[in-house]
């Protein structure tokens, strides 16, 4: 069905944007008043925002030991992340900032455009930490609870508004509050896992300097440019701040410096940030049934907006969160699109730095092409930074050439969800026609009489680029069709429209096999592959959809063979499937696959904190989770606002409120025992209304005041009403409800994100490995070349492992190995039968990592009466980051090698698996591996509490 409203595509100046998505203080207020006017109905807003919002925070009993575990603040701009300084009793606060980067882009975006460290803050106490109680409470987004040492209590806030880190600690038993700062050397995240390109040159070693009671690190670059990192320390109180500056080279320093000596008392600063945040969270209301999952989508909310805001930097695929990692710039292929879906929905435009990007960068964009396309011509290739400088190549060389069209699709939709024209024409129109023409001078007609586009390649498919990919035909398709419509929204008589249409025409059919849609012309999708870069088509395009009864079965295996291929699948396969699913209206299945991504057993879960990780952190797949949430409860692609159109059977009453559609429509709806209640909506831009309703019978319209208007029935559960802008229309069956928006009740009641208390162990038992010791995986800084933990000469830092002998680890007992002067301290897996004391235990704790990727495999348990048993375990890698059943012990700062230190930060793992309580315990039998290998330093058995 033809939406009549597409016409008006895409665009979006930056300035027209802020003006648009950020209503003042007054229209925020008033479209959130609890009681509208007129005499007909009154939609009540009946939400306790501070208790409901407690509800979802996240919760620490325990010490996080790394960036996935622990909380994180930020202001779109400023970001910091919280937990245990590597090896050391101290609590670390990262800062980082989203415009600090390198700015040598002949170094590539992974070194010379990269984002850059700035360094870390350190709470160092007195005593020896023994517990902490946090809470990062999402309504006032701070940090707030103690720290527990031998020594005393530390209570402890931190919060970070208008690019200040504000932390205060209070001392209770401990002598002081003692903030240091830790510069970081400015050099890419990547160094910890590759060498720099051919003729790099490390940017110059930070400075210092002082200004009365301001202390400052003044970070020059190569490339030209400073950041400027300012702090200061006053009565328990830190502020830090950073600023970034290019090409000047001194002006960040005056920045931050003033930065700092104009801050406001605490009071106002927390009064002010506070005051912003209450204003975010009012903008649009979601409650579910199924507590964890609900609390997930509101850390969501609270995570974008830490991390972007119009007008500032297009997010890293790191946010402003940067640590080691494989990722340190912005990923154009699928990375930035799924960062930025879930604020449409939620109604929090204010959030798009992608549209303000594009739009300021307007001239690298064409600069990106070569220099015969940039008469008339856009792109990108696959990463930039926050400049959008990536050159493209061409189709016909194998290169990815469709990733600017893809991310003119979000545009796309911010205007959608405005109706506001001056996107449409200022922004999108002109850069989507660049886009679409790099593809129409590579279009050539073949023996079949249409359209064929080159070789290029579908985002990360690992084969040889195929011609006609259907990642780049989807896009072609969209784009044409789009510029065609805007060009009639807009009356332009532009005189491409006929080369538009003839495209439309005349271009190839997507490739299609048994099997579904295929990667390209003779490409099947073959191999599992993470990306959904073939079926774009499908989703999130909807040119080929599940309205469309003849390609119904084509979407559905399509989808099915897809997911058939799992050993490449990563979290957001999990999340795009479940998004495929919602469209089809199938809740359950929908569920079902977004449920993979929260399973703890999974290659690739969320975090603890709700974080993720491939390789290194990347933001968008728990952003694009929010995202498949909502397309199970809000869809409205191709001119039909859907509601309730996927809602899993579990969920009984689900409420949502001020949910933005296209067509810029306000949506709220309240669903209870399992049957639609009502939906009100309300017009902003007057466009044409068409509902999906899901009602239980014919529906009723009413307008506030009271007024009935008619109801077009279309047909397929579809109904018309006409809507003049700024109107509102109540949609029920019989007797007309009392709309109230409020909180449903929790049905499945869940766990908070954060980390628990963990129950106190059963008693341990630790084993004497001497005996089996077969590796000499530690050096010293002096000696760095004694030992080879992983075959290539690398290992761990003795400074910084715990001392030979008793270890205790969260209530556990183990012996810790001896090391130095070469002696062997770990145990590898070659098959070997481990002799255990006697007795009977429930589980099996062993302390170590994995070398060339993590183990997942079984110890063979041998008891008293013969029998034997498989016992399954995984060992993280050295490098890599703890799954389920796993905690980090210690994670170093770094590693030893044979030239050297390693940037690469290795940890130690714990691991246990379950036992058979009931039976006498003789002896465990290692795996026999090759690679991955096992590295075992430590051995305990836990008897049962």
């Amino acid at each position: 069905m033809e939406d009549p409203t597409r016409r008006a595509v895409i665009g979006t100046a930056a300035g027209g944007l802020a003006l648009a998505l950020v209503p003042s203080t007054a229209t925020a207020a008033a479209a959130r008043a609890e009681t509208r006017s007129g005499s007909g109905w009154r939609l009540r807003e009946r939400v306790p925002w501070p208790e409901f919002m407690k509800g979802q925070d996240l919760l620490w009993g325990r010490m996080p030991r790394s960036w996935y575990e622990g909380p994180f603040l930020g202001d779109g701009l400023l970001g910091s992340m919280i937990y245990q300084e590597p090896g050391q009793n101290k609590i670390r606060f990262t800062v980082q900032h989203g415009r600090v980067q390198d700015h040598r882009p002949q170094f590539g975006s992974g070194w010379g455009t990269c984002r850059l460290p700035v360094g870390h803050v350190t709470l160092d106490p007195v005593g020896t930490i023994t517990a902490v109680d946090w809470r990062l409470n999402l309504w006032d987004a701070e940090l707030t609870g103690t720290v527990t040492t031998d020594k005393g209590t530390l209570s402890l806030s931190a919060f970070i508004h208008d690019e200040l880190l504000v932390a205060r600690a209070e001392a209770d038993g401990e002598e002081q509050v003692r903030w240091t700062f830790h510069p970081e050397d400015a050099v890419s995240p990547r160094s910890a896992s590759e060498a720099p390109p051919s003729g790099y040159t490390p940017n110059p070693a930070w400075t210092t300097a002082t200004a009365g009671d301001v202390q400052q690190v003044l970070q020059p670059l190569t490339g030209g440019g400073q950041t400027a990192t300012a702090y200061r320390v006053k009565d328990g109180t830190l502020l830090v701040t950073v600023a970034h500056s290019f090409p000047s080279g001194t002006e960040a320093q005056e920045t931050a410096l003033n930065k700092i000596r104009n801050a406001r008392s605490y009071g106002i600063m927390r009064k002010r940030h506070r005051d912003w945040w209450h204003d975010f969270y009012g903008k649009s209301f979601v409650s579910l049934p199924d507590q964890r999952l609900q609390s997930f989508y509101w850390i969501q909310l609270y995570k974008v907006a830490a991390a972007s805001r119009t007008g500032g930097p297009v997010m890293a695929t790191t946010g402003p969160w940067l640590e080691t990692t494989p990722w340190p710039a912005v990923w154009w292929n699928l990375n930035v699109q799924l960062e930025y879906w879930l604020i449409h929905g939620a109604n929090h435009l204010e959030l798009d730095s992608l549209t303000s990007t594009l739009d300021r960068n307007r001239d690298q964009l064409v600069a990106n092409v070569p220099a015969a396309y940039r008469d008339d011509s856009a792109g990108i290739g696959r990463s930039s930074d926050m400049f959008c400088n990536r050159s493209v190549g061409t189709p016909g060389s194998g290169a990815e050439v469709g990733d600017l069209t893809w991310a003119l699709h979000n545009v796309w939709l911010t205007y959608r969800h405005t109706m506001d024209d001056r996107l449409l024409r200022d922004t999108v129109f002109p850069l989507l026609r660049r886009a679409v023409n790099y593809y129409l001078h590579f279009l050539a007609p073949g023996a079949d009489g249409k359209l064929h586009l080159p070789s290029t390649l579908s985002p990360e498919y690992p084969v040889t680029p195929p011609q006609d990919t259907n990642y780049d035909l989807a896009l072609i398709r969209w784009g044409c069709q789009t510029l065609i419509e805007s060009a009639e929204r807009l009356g332009i008589d532009d005189p491409l429209k006929a080369k538009w249409r003839e495209v439309l025409d005349t271009l190839v059919a997507y490739p299609v096999d048994a099997n579904g849609f295929m990667i390209g012309a003779n490409t099947p999708y073959a191999q599992s592959h993470r990306h959904y870069s073939h079926l774009l088509m499908v989703y999130p395009l909807y040119l080929v959809n599940w309205d469309q009864p003849e390609h119904r079965e084509l979407i559905e295996k399509s989808v099915a063979h897809w997911q058939s291929l799992t050993s490449a699948h990563r979290g957001y396969s999990y999340t795009g499937a479940a998004s495929l699913y919602a469209m089809m209206g199938r809740g359950d299945t929908a569920l079902s696959y977004l449920s993979r991504f929260f399973d703890p057993a999974s290659r690739y879960p969320c975090r603890p904190n709700t974080h993720y990780a491939e390789g290194g952190p990347v933001i968008e797949t728990p952003l694009s989770a929010s995202q498949s949430i909502h397309d199970m409860l809000c869809q409205s692609w191709g001119g039909i606002v859907r509601v309730f159109p996927a809602v899993p059977a579990a969920w009984k009453d689900v409420a949502i409120h001020d949910f933005r559609t296209q067509g810029a429509f306000l949506v709220s709806a309240v669903r209870k025992g399992g049957r639609t209640a009502f939906i009100r909506i309300r017009s902003l831009a007057g466009a044409p209304l068409r509902l999906k309703h899901g009602l239980d019978g014919p529906p009723a319209a009413v307008l506030s005041d009271g007024r009935p208007v008619a109801v077009k029935d279309l047909g397929a559960g579809v109904v018309e009403i006409a809507l003049d802008k700024g109107g509102e229309v109540l949609v029920h069956t019989g007797t007309r409800p009392d709309p109230v928006i409020a909180p449903v009740p929790v049905s499945l009641p869940g766990q908070a994100w954060g980390l628990p208390p963990i129950p106190p162990p059963g008693p341990t038992t630790p084993v004497d490995l001497s005996a089996y010791l077969d590796n000499d995986g530690v050096s010293t800084h002096e000696a760095m070349t004694d030992g080879d933990f992983d075959g290539s000469g690398y290992t761990y830092p003795a400074e910084e492992l715990p001392p030979a002998g008793p270890l205790v680890h969260e209530g556990l007992s183990f012996v810790f190995p001896a090391y130095g002067d070469a002696a062997k301290n770990n145990a590898t897996g070659q098959g070997q039968t481990i002799t255990v004391p006697a007795g009977t235990y429930a589980k099996v704790r062993l302390l170590g990592s994995a070398s060339s990727g993590p183990v997942t495999s079984t110890l063979t348990a041998t008891y008293a009466d013969g029998a034997t048993a498989q016992v399954p375990f995984t060992m993280p890698d050295w490098g890599g980051q703890p799954g389920a059943g796993a905690t980090e012990v210690l994670r170093c700062t770094h590693r030893h090698g044979r030239t050297g230190t390693n940037a690469l930060r290795v940890g130690l793992f714990e691991i246990q698996a379950a036992l058979d309580p009931a039976k006498e315990l003789r002896s465990l039998t290692l795996p026999a591996l090759t690679r991955p290998q096992l590295h075992l330093f430590a051995l305990s058995l836990e008897g049962p509490r």
